[in-house]
């Protein structure tokens, strides 16, 4: 056996261990008694440990260097390039730091659950310092291994080869024209009459509504399903997906398209290559291209008219709400399209969305680099929400600075994504939009060539490229920022 062969063998192993944790992290958001919290964290915390001896073997290092010396295929290159890279960032990081941090984000991730409805500030911020002093000390860990800055060590964990130099550009520029946009849309907006649905909207038919979706943007139910949490989130593993969302019924539209926007990032997981399913190589891209997938089914698909043409006929059955005018093909997709500022992430439109992403940048950024602590989250959340949307939070962390899971467990370095993400999405949508009508298919309920179109220029590819070189191919061009702002234009002031 090679040794490459016996590192895509040991990779497997690895990758099988993170499948069962996998799971048993969507059981512990989802389905597990309140109880049993103490001795899941524990699990986990063990199996990271262990996940993390598997990956730091050290028997690697020697098969690394020998594989490099080998004849391998282009695609046997990108692979063991994605495996070396996991080593590497697996080998900066000593076993005890590991563990501390899976204790720390379980014990946070756990409480925020209750603190956050109880708008309790104080404890959450006692917990949350324990999670940051602990990623400022794995930041400091990988800057040192990598030469990269602090941040920017923890940013390409989730988008390689991006850095807050490029990032400072980016959203710089999108502060530079996004509040006169809204203002604009703002006021177009006021002349228009939309009628807000009103609930109550039972859960179950809004579940039943949420799966006749699915169905038609093609999730594979034989290998995957949905239930409910606090936060909505798309886990699991390709051939096993799990995805939550959360039920309001005073407002069926606010879990319909967070289950649309998680089914995006189903269909990616559920239609990466089997050739090299387990393997680092296999996996999707980034953060970034994941959030592209999301976005495109949610904003640049979901919230077209020729979309919700479809969408409108099964709300009114399912809801035995034929006459009810706030239901109409029109009426919804103006609801949808609403661009109000306001406090909830989750919740925000497509136009407003970067504010927030930009502002919880621009503080994590400077919270890893040591030039805030934690304790002026909530001042800096509240200056920079009064900025950039005109939302006051003063007092309110359960809306403020308290509403997202990603840093109760140390994801600092992912909230960028999302933003690209939807760069991404407009940019691949507008290659789309080159080879096919879109509008024609969705109005003609088939979706398919659109799928298809990102299964052989996305899924496909999984990690076997670069991020540049996957944009590239797709698109003929790296990155580029302009799409996004001319889709927004195309649909808010077109």
């Amino acid at each position: 056996m090679s040794c490459y062969q016996q590192l895509e063998k040991h990779f497997k192993k690895l990758s099988r261990f993170n499948h069962l944790g996998a799971i048993c992290g969507w059981d512990q958001a989802s389905m597990m008694p309140e109880g049993g919290n103490d001795a899941r964290s524990a699990a986990l915390a063990e199996l990271a440990v262990f996940t993390h001896q598997l990956l730091t073997a050290p028997e690697l290092e020697q098969q690394f260097s020998e594989a490099e010396k080998e004849a391998l295929t282009l695609d046997q290159q990108a692979s063991l390039r994605e495996m070396k890279n996991r080593w590497q960032q697996a080998t900066a990081l000593p076993e005890s730091l590991v563990e501390a941090q899976s204790k720390a984000g379980s014990t946070c991730e756990h409480a925020w659950r209750t603190q956050r409805t109880e708008n309790n500030w104080d404890d959450f911020k006692a917990n949350l310092e324990k999670v940051v002093e602990l990623s400022r000390q794995e930041a400091q860990i990988r800057a040192e291994a990598t030469g990269l800055s602090r941040y920017n060590a923890l940013v390409d964990l989730y988008e390689p080869g991006m850095t807050t130099e490029q990032l400072d550009v980016i959203f710089d520029d999108v502060k530079s024209w996004l509040p006169e946009l809204i203002q604009k849309i703002q006021a177009k907006q006021q002349q228009e009459h939309v009628i807000t649905p009103q609930g109550p909207f039972a859960v179950d038919q809004q579940k039943a509504l949420s799966i006749e979706m699915m169905k038609l943007l093609g999730f594979d139910f034989n290998h995957g399903r949905i239930d409910v949490s606090v936060h909505p989130f798309c886990g699991g593993v390709p051939t096993d997906v799990r995805m939550t969302t959360r039920y309001d019924e005073a407002d069926f539209t606010s879990a319909l398209m967070g289950v649309i926007h998680e089914t995006g990032h189903a269909r990616y997981e559920q239609g990466l290559p089997k050739a090299w399913a387990e393997l680092p190589v296999g996996e999707a891209r980034s953060m970034g291209i994941h959030e592209s997938q999301s976005l495109l089914f949610e904003m640049q698909l979901s919230r077209s008219p020729e979309f919700i043409n479809l969408l409108a006929p099964t709300a009114q059955a399912l809801f035995e709400r034929h006459d009810d005018p706030a239901l109409s093909a029109e009426n919804i997709t103006q609801y949808n399209t609403r661009v109000k500022p306001d406090f909830i992430r989750v919740d925000a439109d497509e136009v407003t969305y970067p504010a927030h992403i930009i502002l919880r940048y621009e503080i994590e950024r400077d919270l890893i680099e040591g030039k805030i602590e934690v304790a002026d989250i909530p001042t800096l959340w509240n200056e920079k929400m009064t900025q950039y949307l005109g939302v006051n939070t003063e007092g309110n962390y359960t809306n403020g600075c308290m509403q997202d899971i990603h840093w109760t467990d140390g994801s600092f370095g992912y909230f960028p994504s999302y933003t690209l993400g939807a760069m991404y999405a407009a940019q691949f949508m507008a290659s789309i939009r080159k080879e096919m009508d879109v509008e024609q298919l969705i109005q003609d309920n088939n979706l398919t060539p659109i799928f298809d179109w990102l299964e052989t220029n996305i899924w496909s590819k999984a990690s076997t490229l670069t991020t540049d070189e996957l944009v590239i191919q797709a698109t003929g061009e790296p990155l580029n920022p302009r799409y996004f702002k001319a889709h927004l234009e195309a649909r808010y002031l077109g």
